[in-house]
């Protein structure tokens, strides 16, 4: 059809607008993911006929109407975005996507990274994994002759159950990686969790701490908008973040073997460790699950270390927390956090 196909920002703001993207993506059974900041359309006949959108360097919520489809409007859509990105100084980015759309993609220019169930997770820009994966060997010194495990850890706040299971890693390990998930959507700040566990294991001679960089993919990132069921979204998130682990890391840093802690609590932990181990094994990793460090006979957790201080005090958390914690959770610069975690209607 002969369409005057003009890209036009969406407003964030203009609830009518938003509506009518949203009406748009659910001709195509898709959501508007919540945590866009940015949203572009191309109209025709004043009617929407394609729609992408942004969440920092991440795009999602593509849709093309079918008499568009094959008119090069994916790459005009994108083209908007990154454009976008540069603007904001970025010039690296990913798409999630059905495993359908993953021809169309690299056809544009877009790199795949690994597949999940359901979901295809792509990049394209001036960086890429296979060189991040160079950077950090360097950055901290990876010997790849030698067999490594890791962890990856959140640690919001580094408790003794984290420092238990690291301990636990290097008594077990020539070389043992822990990567600190860089996504900044805990209580604790990124920086803070890193150093407060880069700190706090130290004395151990055999064990490397790693910010875990864009790959370690968080569940903040992760889009839900074209995976409807709970149980897929679940599915799709661990799978692809497995798979993107055993491909790329394991196999890029000479990792055999990954460390986890039992999950007595939380059934999304469990499942996630579940396809952990599943997934790892397709790549010759093994996945060694540790019962997690009780204390009066409670299992520790990160969770009830905020629980408490939300309920009670910091210095009731002595027990549970390595010195390095406690003693920056004692400090000025630790006040705001302890006035969020106060504050906060969940400690989860």
């Amino acid at each position: 059809m002969d369409y005057n196909l003009n890209i036009e920002k969406i407003s964030l703001n203009n609830e009518k607008d938003i509506i009518e993207v949203k009406e748009f993506l659910k001709g195509f059974d898709l959501n508007l993911d919540e945590n866009i900041d940015y949203t572009v359309a191309i109209r025709a006949q004043d009617e929407i006929k394609a729609t992408a959108s942004k969440s920092k360097n991440v795009f999602k919520c593509f849709a093309i109407a079918k008499d568009l489809q094959g008119e090069g409007i994916a790459n005009k859509l994108i083209t908007a975005l990154n454009d976008k990105l540069f603007e904001e100084g970025v010039y690296h980015s990913f798409i999630f996507t059905k495993p359908d759309n993953l021809d169309l993609f690299k056809d544009i220019g877009y790199k795949f990274i690994a597949e999940g169930e359901g979901v295809v997770l792509l990049e394209n820009g001036m960086d890429n994994i296979e060189r991040y994966l160079e950077r950090i060997k360097k950055k901290y010194n990876i010997d790849t002759n030698k067999e490594h495990s890791a962890l990856v850890m959140n640690c919001n706040p580094f408790t003794k159950g984290h420092r238990y299971l690291i301990e636990t890693a290097a008594k077990n390990s020539e070389q043992v990686l822990v990567f600190i998930v860089e996504e900044d959507k805990s209580l604790f700040p990124f920086k803070v969790r890193y150093n407060l566990v880069k700190e706090g294991v130290k004395d151990l001679e055999n064990v490397t701490v790693i910010p875990g960089g864009e790959y370690i993919i968080s569940s903040a990132t992760f889009p839900t908008y074209f995976l409807r069921e709970e149980s897929k979204v679940l599915k799709g998130f661990t799978s692809l973040d497995a798979n993107i682990f055993g491909k790329h890391f394991c196999r890029g840093l000479n990792i055999d073997k990954r460390f986890v802690g039992e999950e007595p609590y939380c059934n999304v932990t469990r499942a996630y460790n579940e396809t952990l181990e599943e997934v790892l094994k397709s790549y010759g990793v093994k996945l060694e699950i540790i019962e997690r460090k009780s204390e009066n006979g409670v299992k520790i957790s990160a969770s009830m270390v905020r629980d408490i201080i939300k309920k009670k005090e910091v210095e009731d958390i002595r027990d549970l927390v390595p010195e390095v914690t406690y003693n920056f959770l004692k400090s000025e610069g630790a006040a705001s956090i302890v006035e969020k975690i106060k504050k906060s209607n969940s400690v989860h």
